[in-house]
């Protein structure tokens, strides 16, 4: 008998972290705990909900890397967005920096709201 699962993720590269991971976890939570302290000054719901982040790499400095995207290109808090998450980020402890970096490939749509964010905003 195969273990096709086995198969199929030995492909798969692992990544080793130099982190612990209780620690790694702890900075995981603490980063998802922050980002939900930011909101889009024009929707009430916060940037995480939102589906505005689309990755968040801890490395092994315990720097982290934020990609993120706003609702439109043309967002009026383009300009303080990106600061207030870097702010936020850099308050968990154990952080040695943050950086932020905005995308719009792909660009945000409302598919990418969790249920969370839907019901605050009435979008059944």
């Amino acid at each position: 008998m195969t273990d096709t699962n086995a198969a199929e993720t030995a492909h798969v590269p692992q990544i080793k972290s130099a982190i612990p991971e209780a620690e790694l976890n702890r900075l995981t939570d603490g980063i998802v705990t922050a980002l939900k302290t930011v909101y889009d000054p024009e929707i009430p719901v916060d940037i995480y909900e939102l589906g505005l982040i689309y990755k968040v790499d801890i490395a092994d400095d315990r720097s982290v890397a934020v990609e993120m995207t706003l609702t439109t290109p043309n967002c009026p808090a383009a300009a303080e967005l990106p600061g207030m998450v870097e702010g936020a980020v850099s308050s968990v402890p154990g952080i040695s920096g943050v950086k932020v970096d905005i995308t719009f490939d792909p660009p945000w749509d409302q598919g990418r709201m969790s249920e969370e964010a839907r019901a605050t905003l009435n979008l059944w």
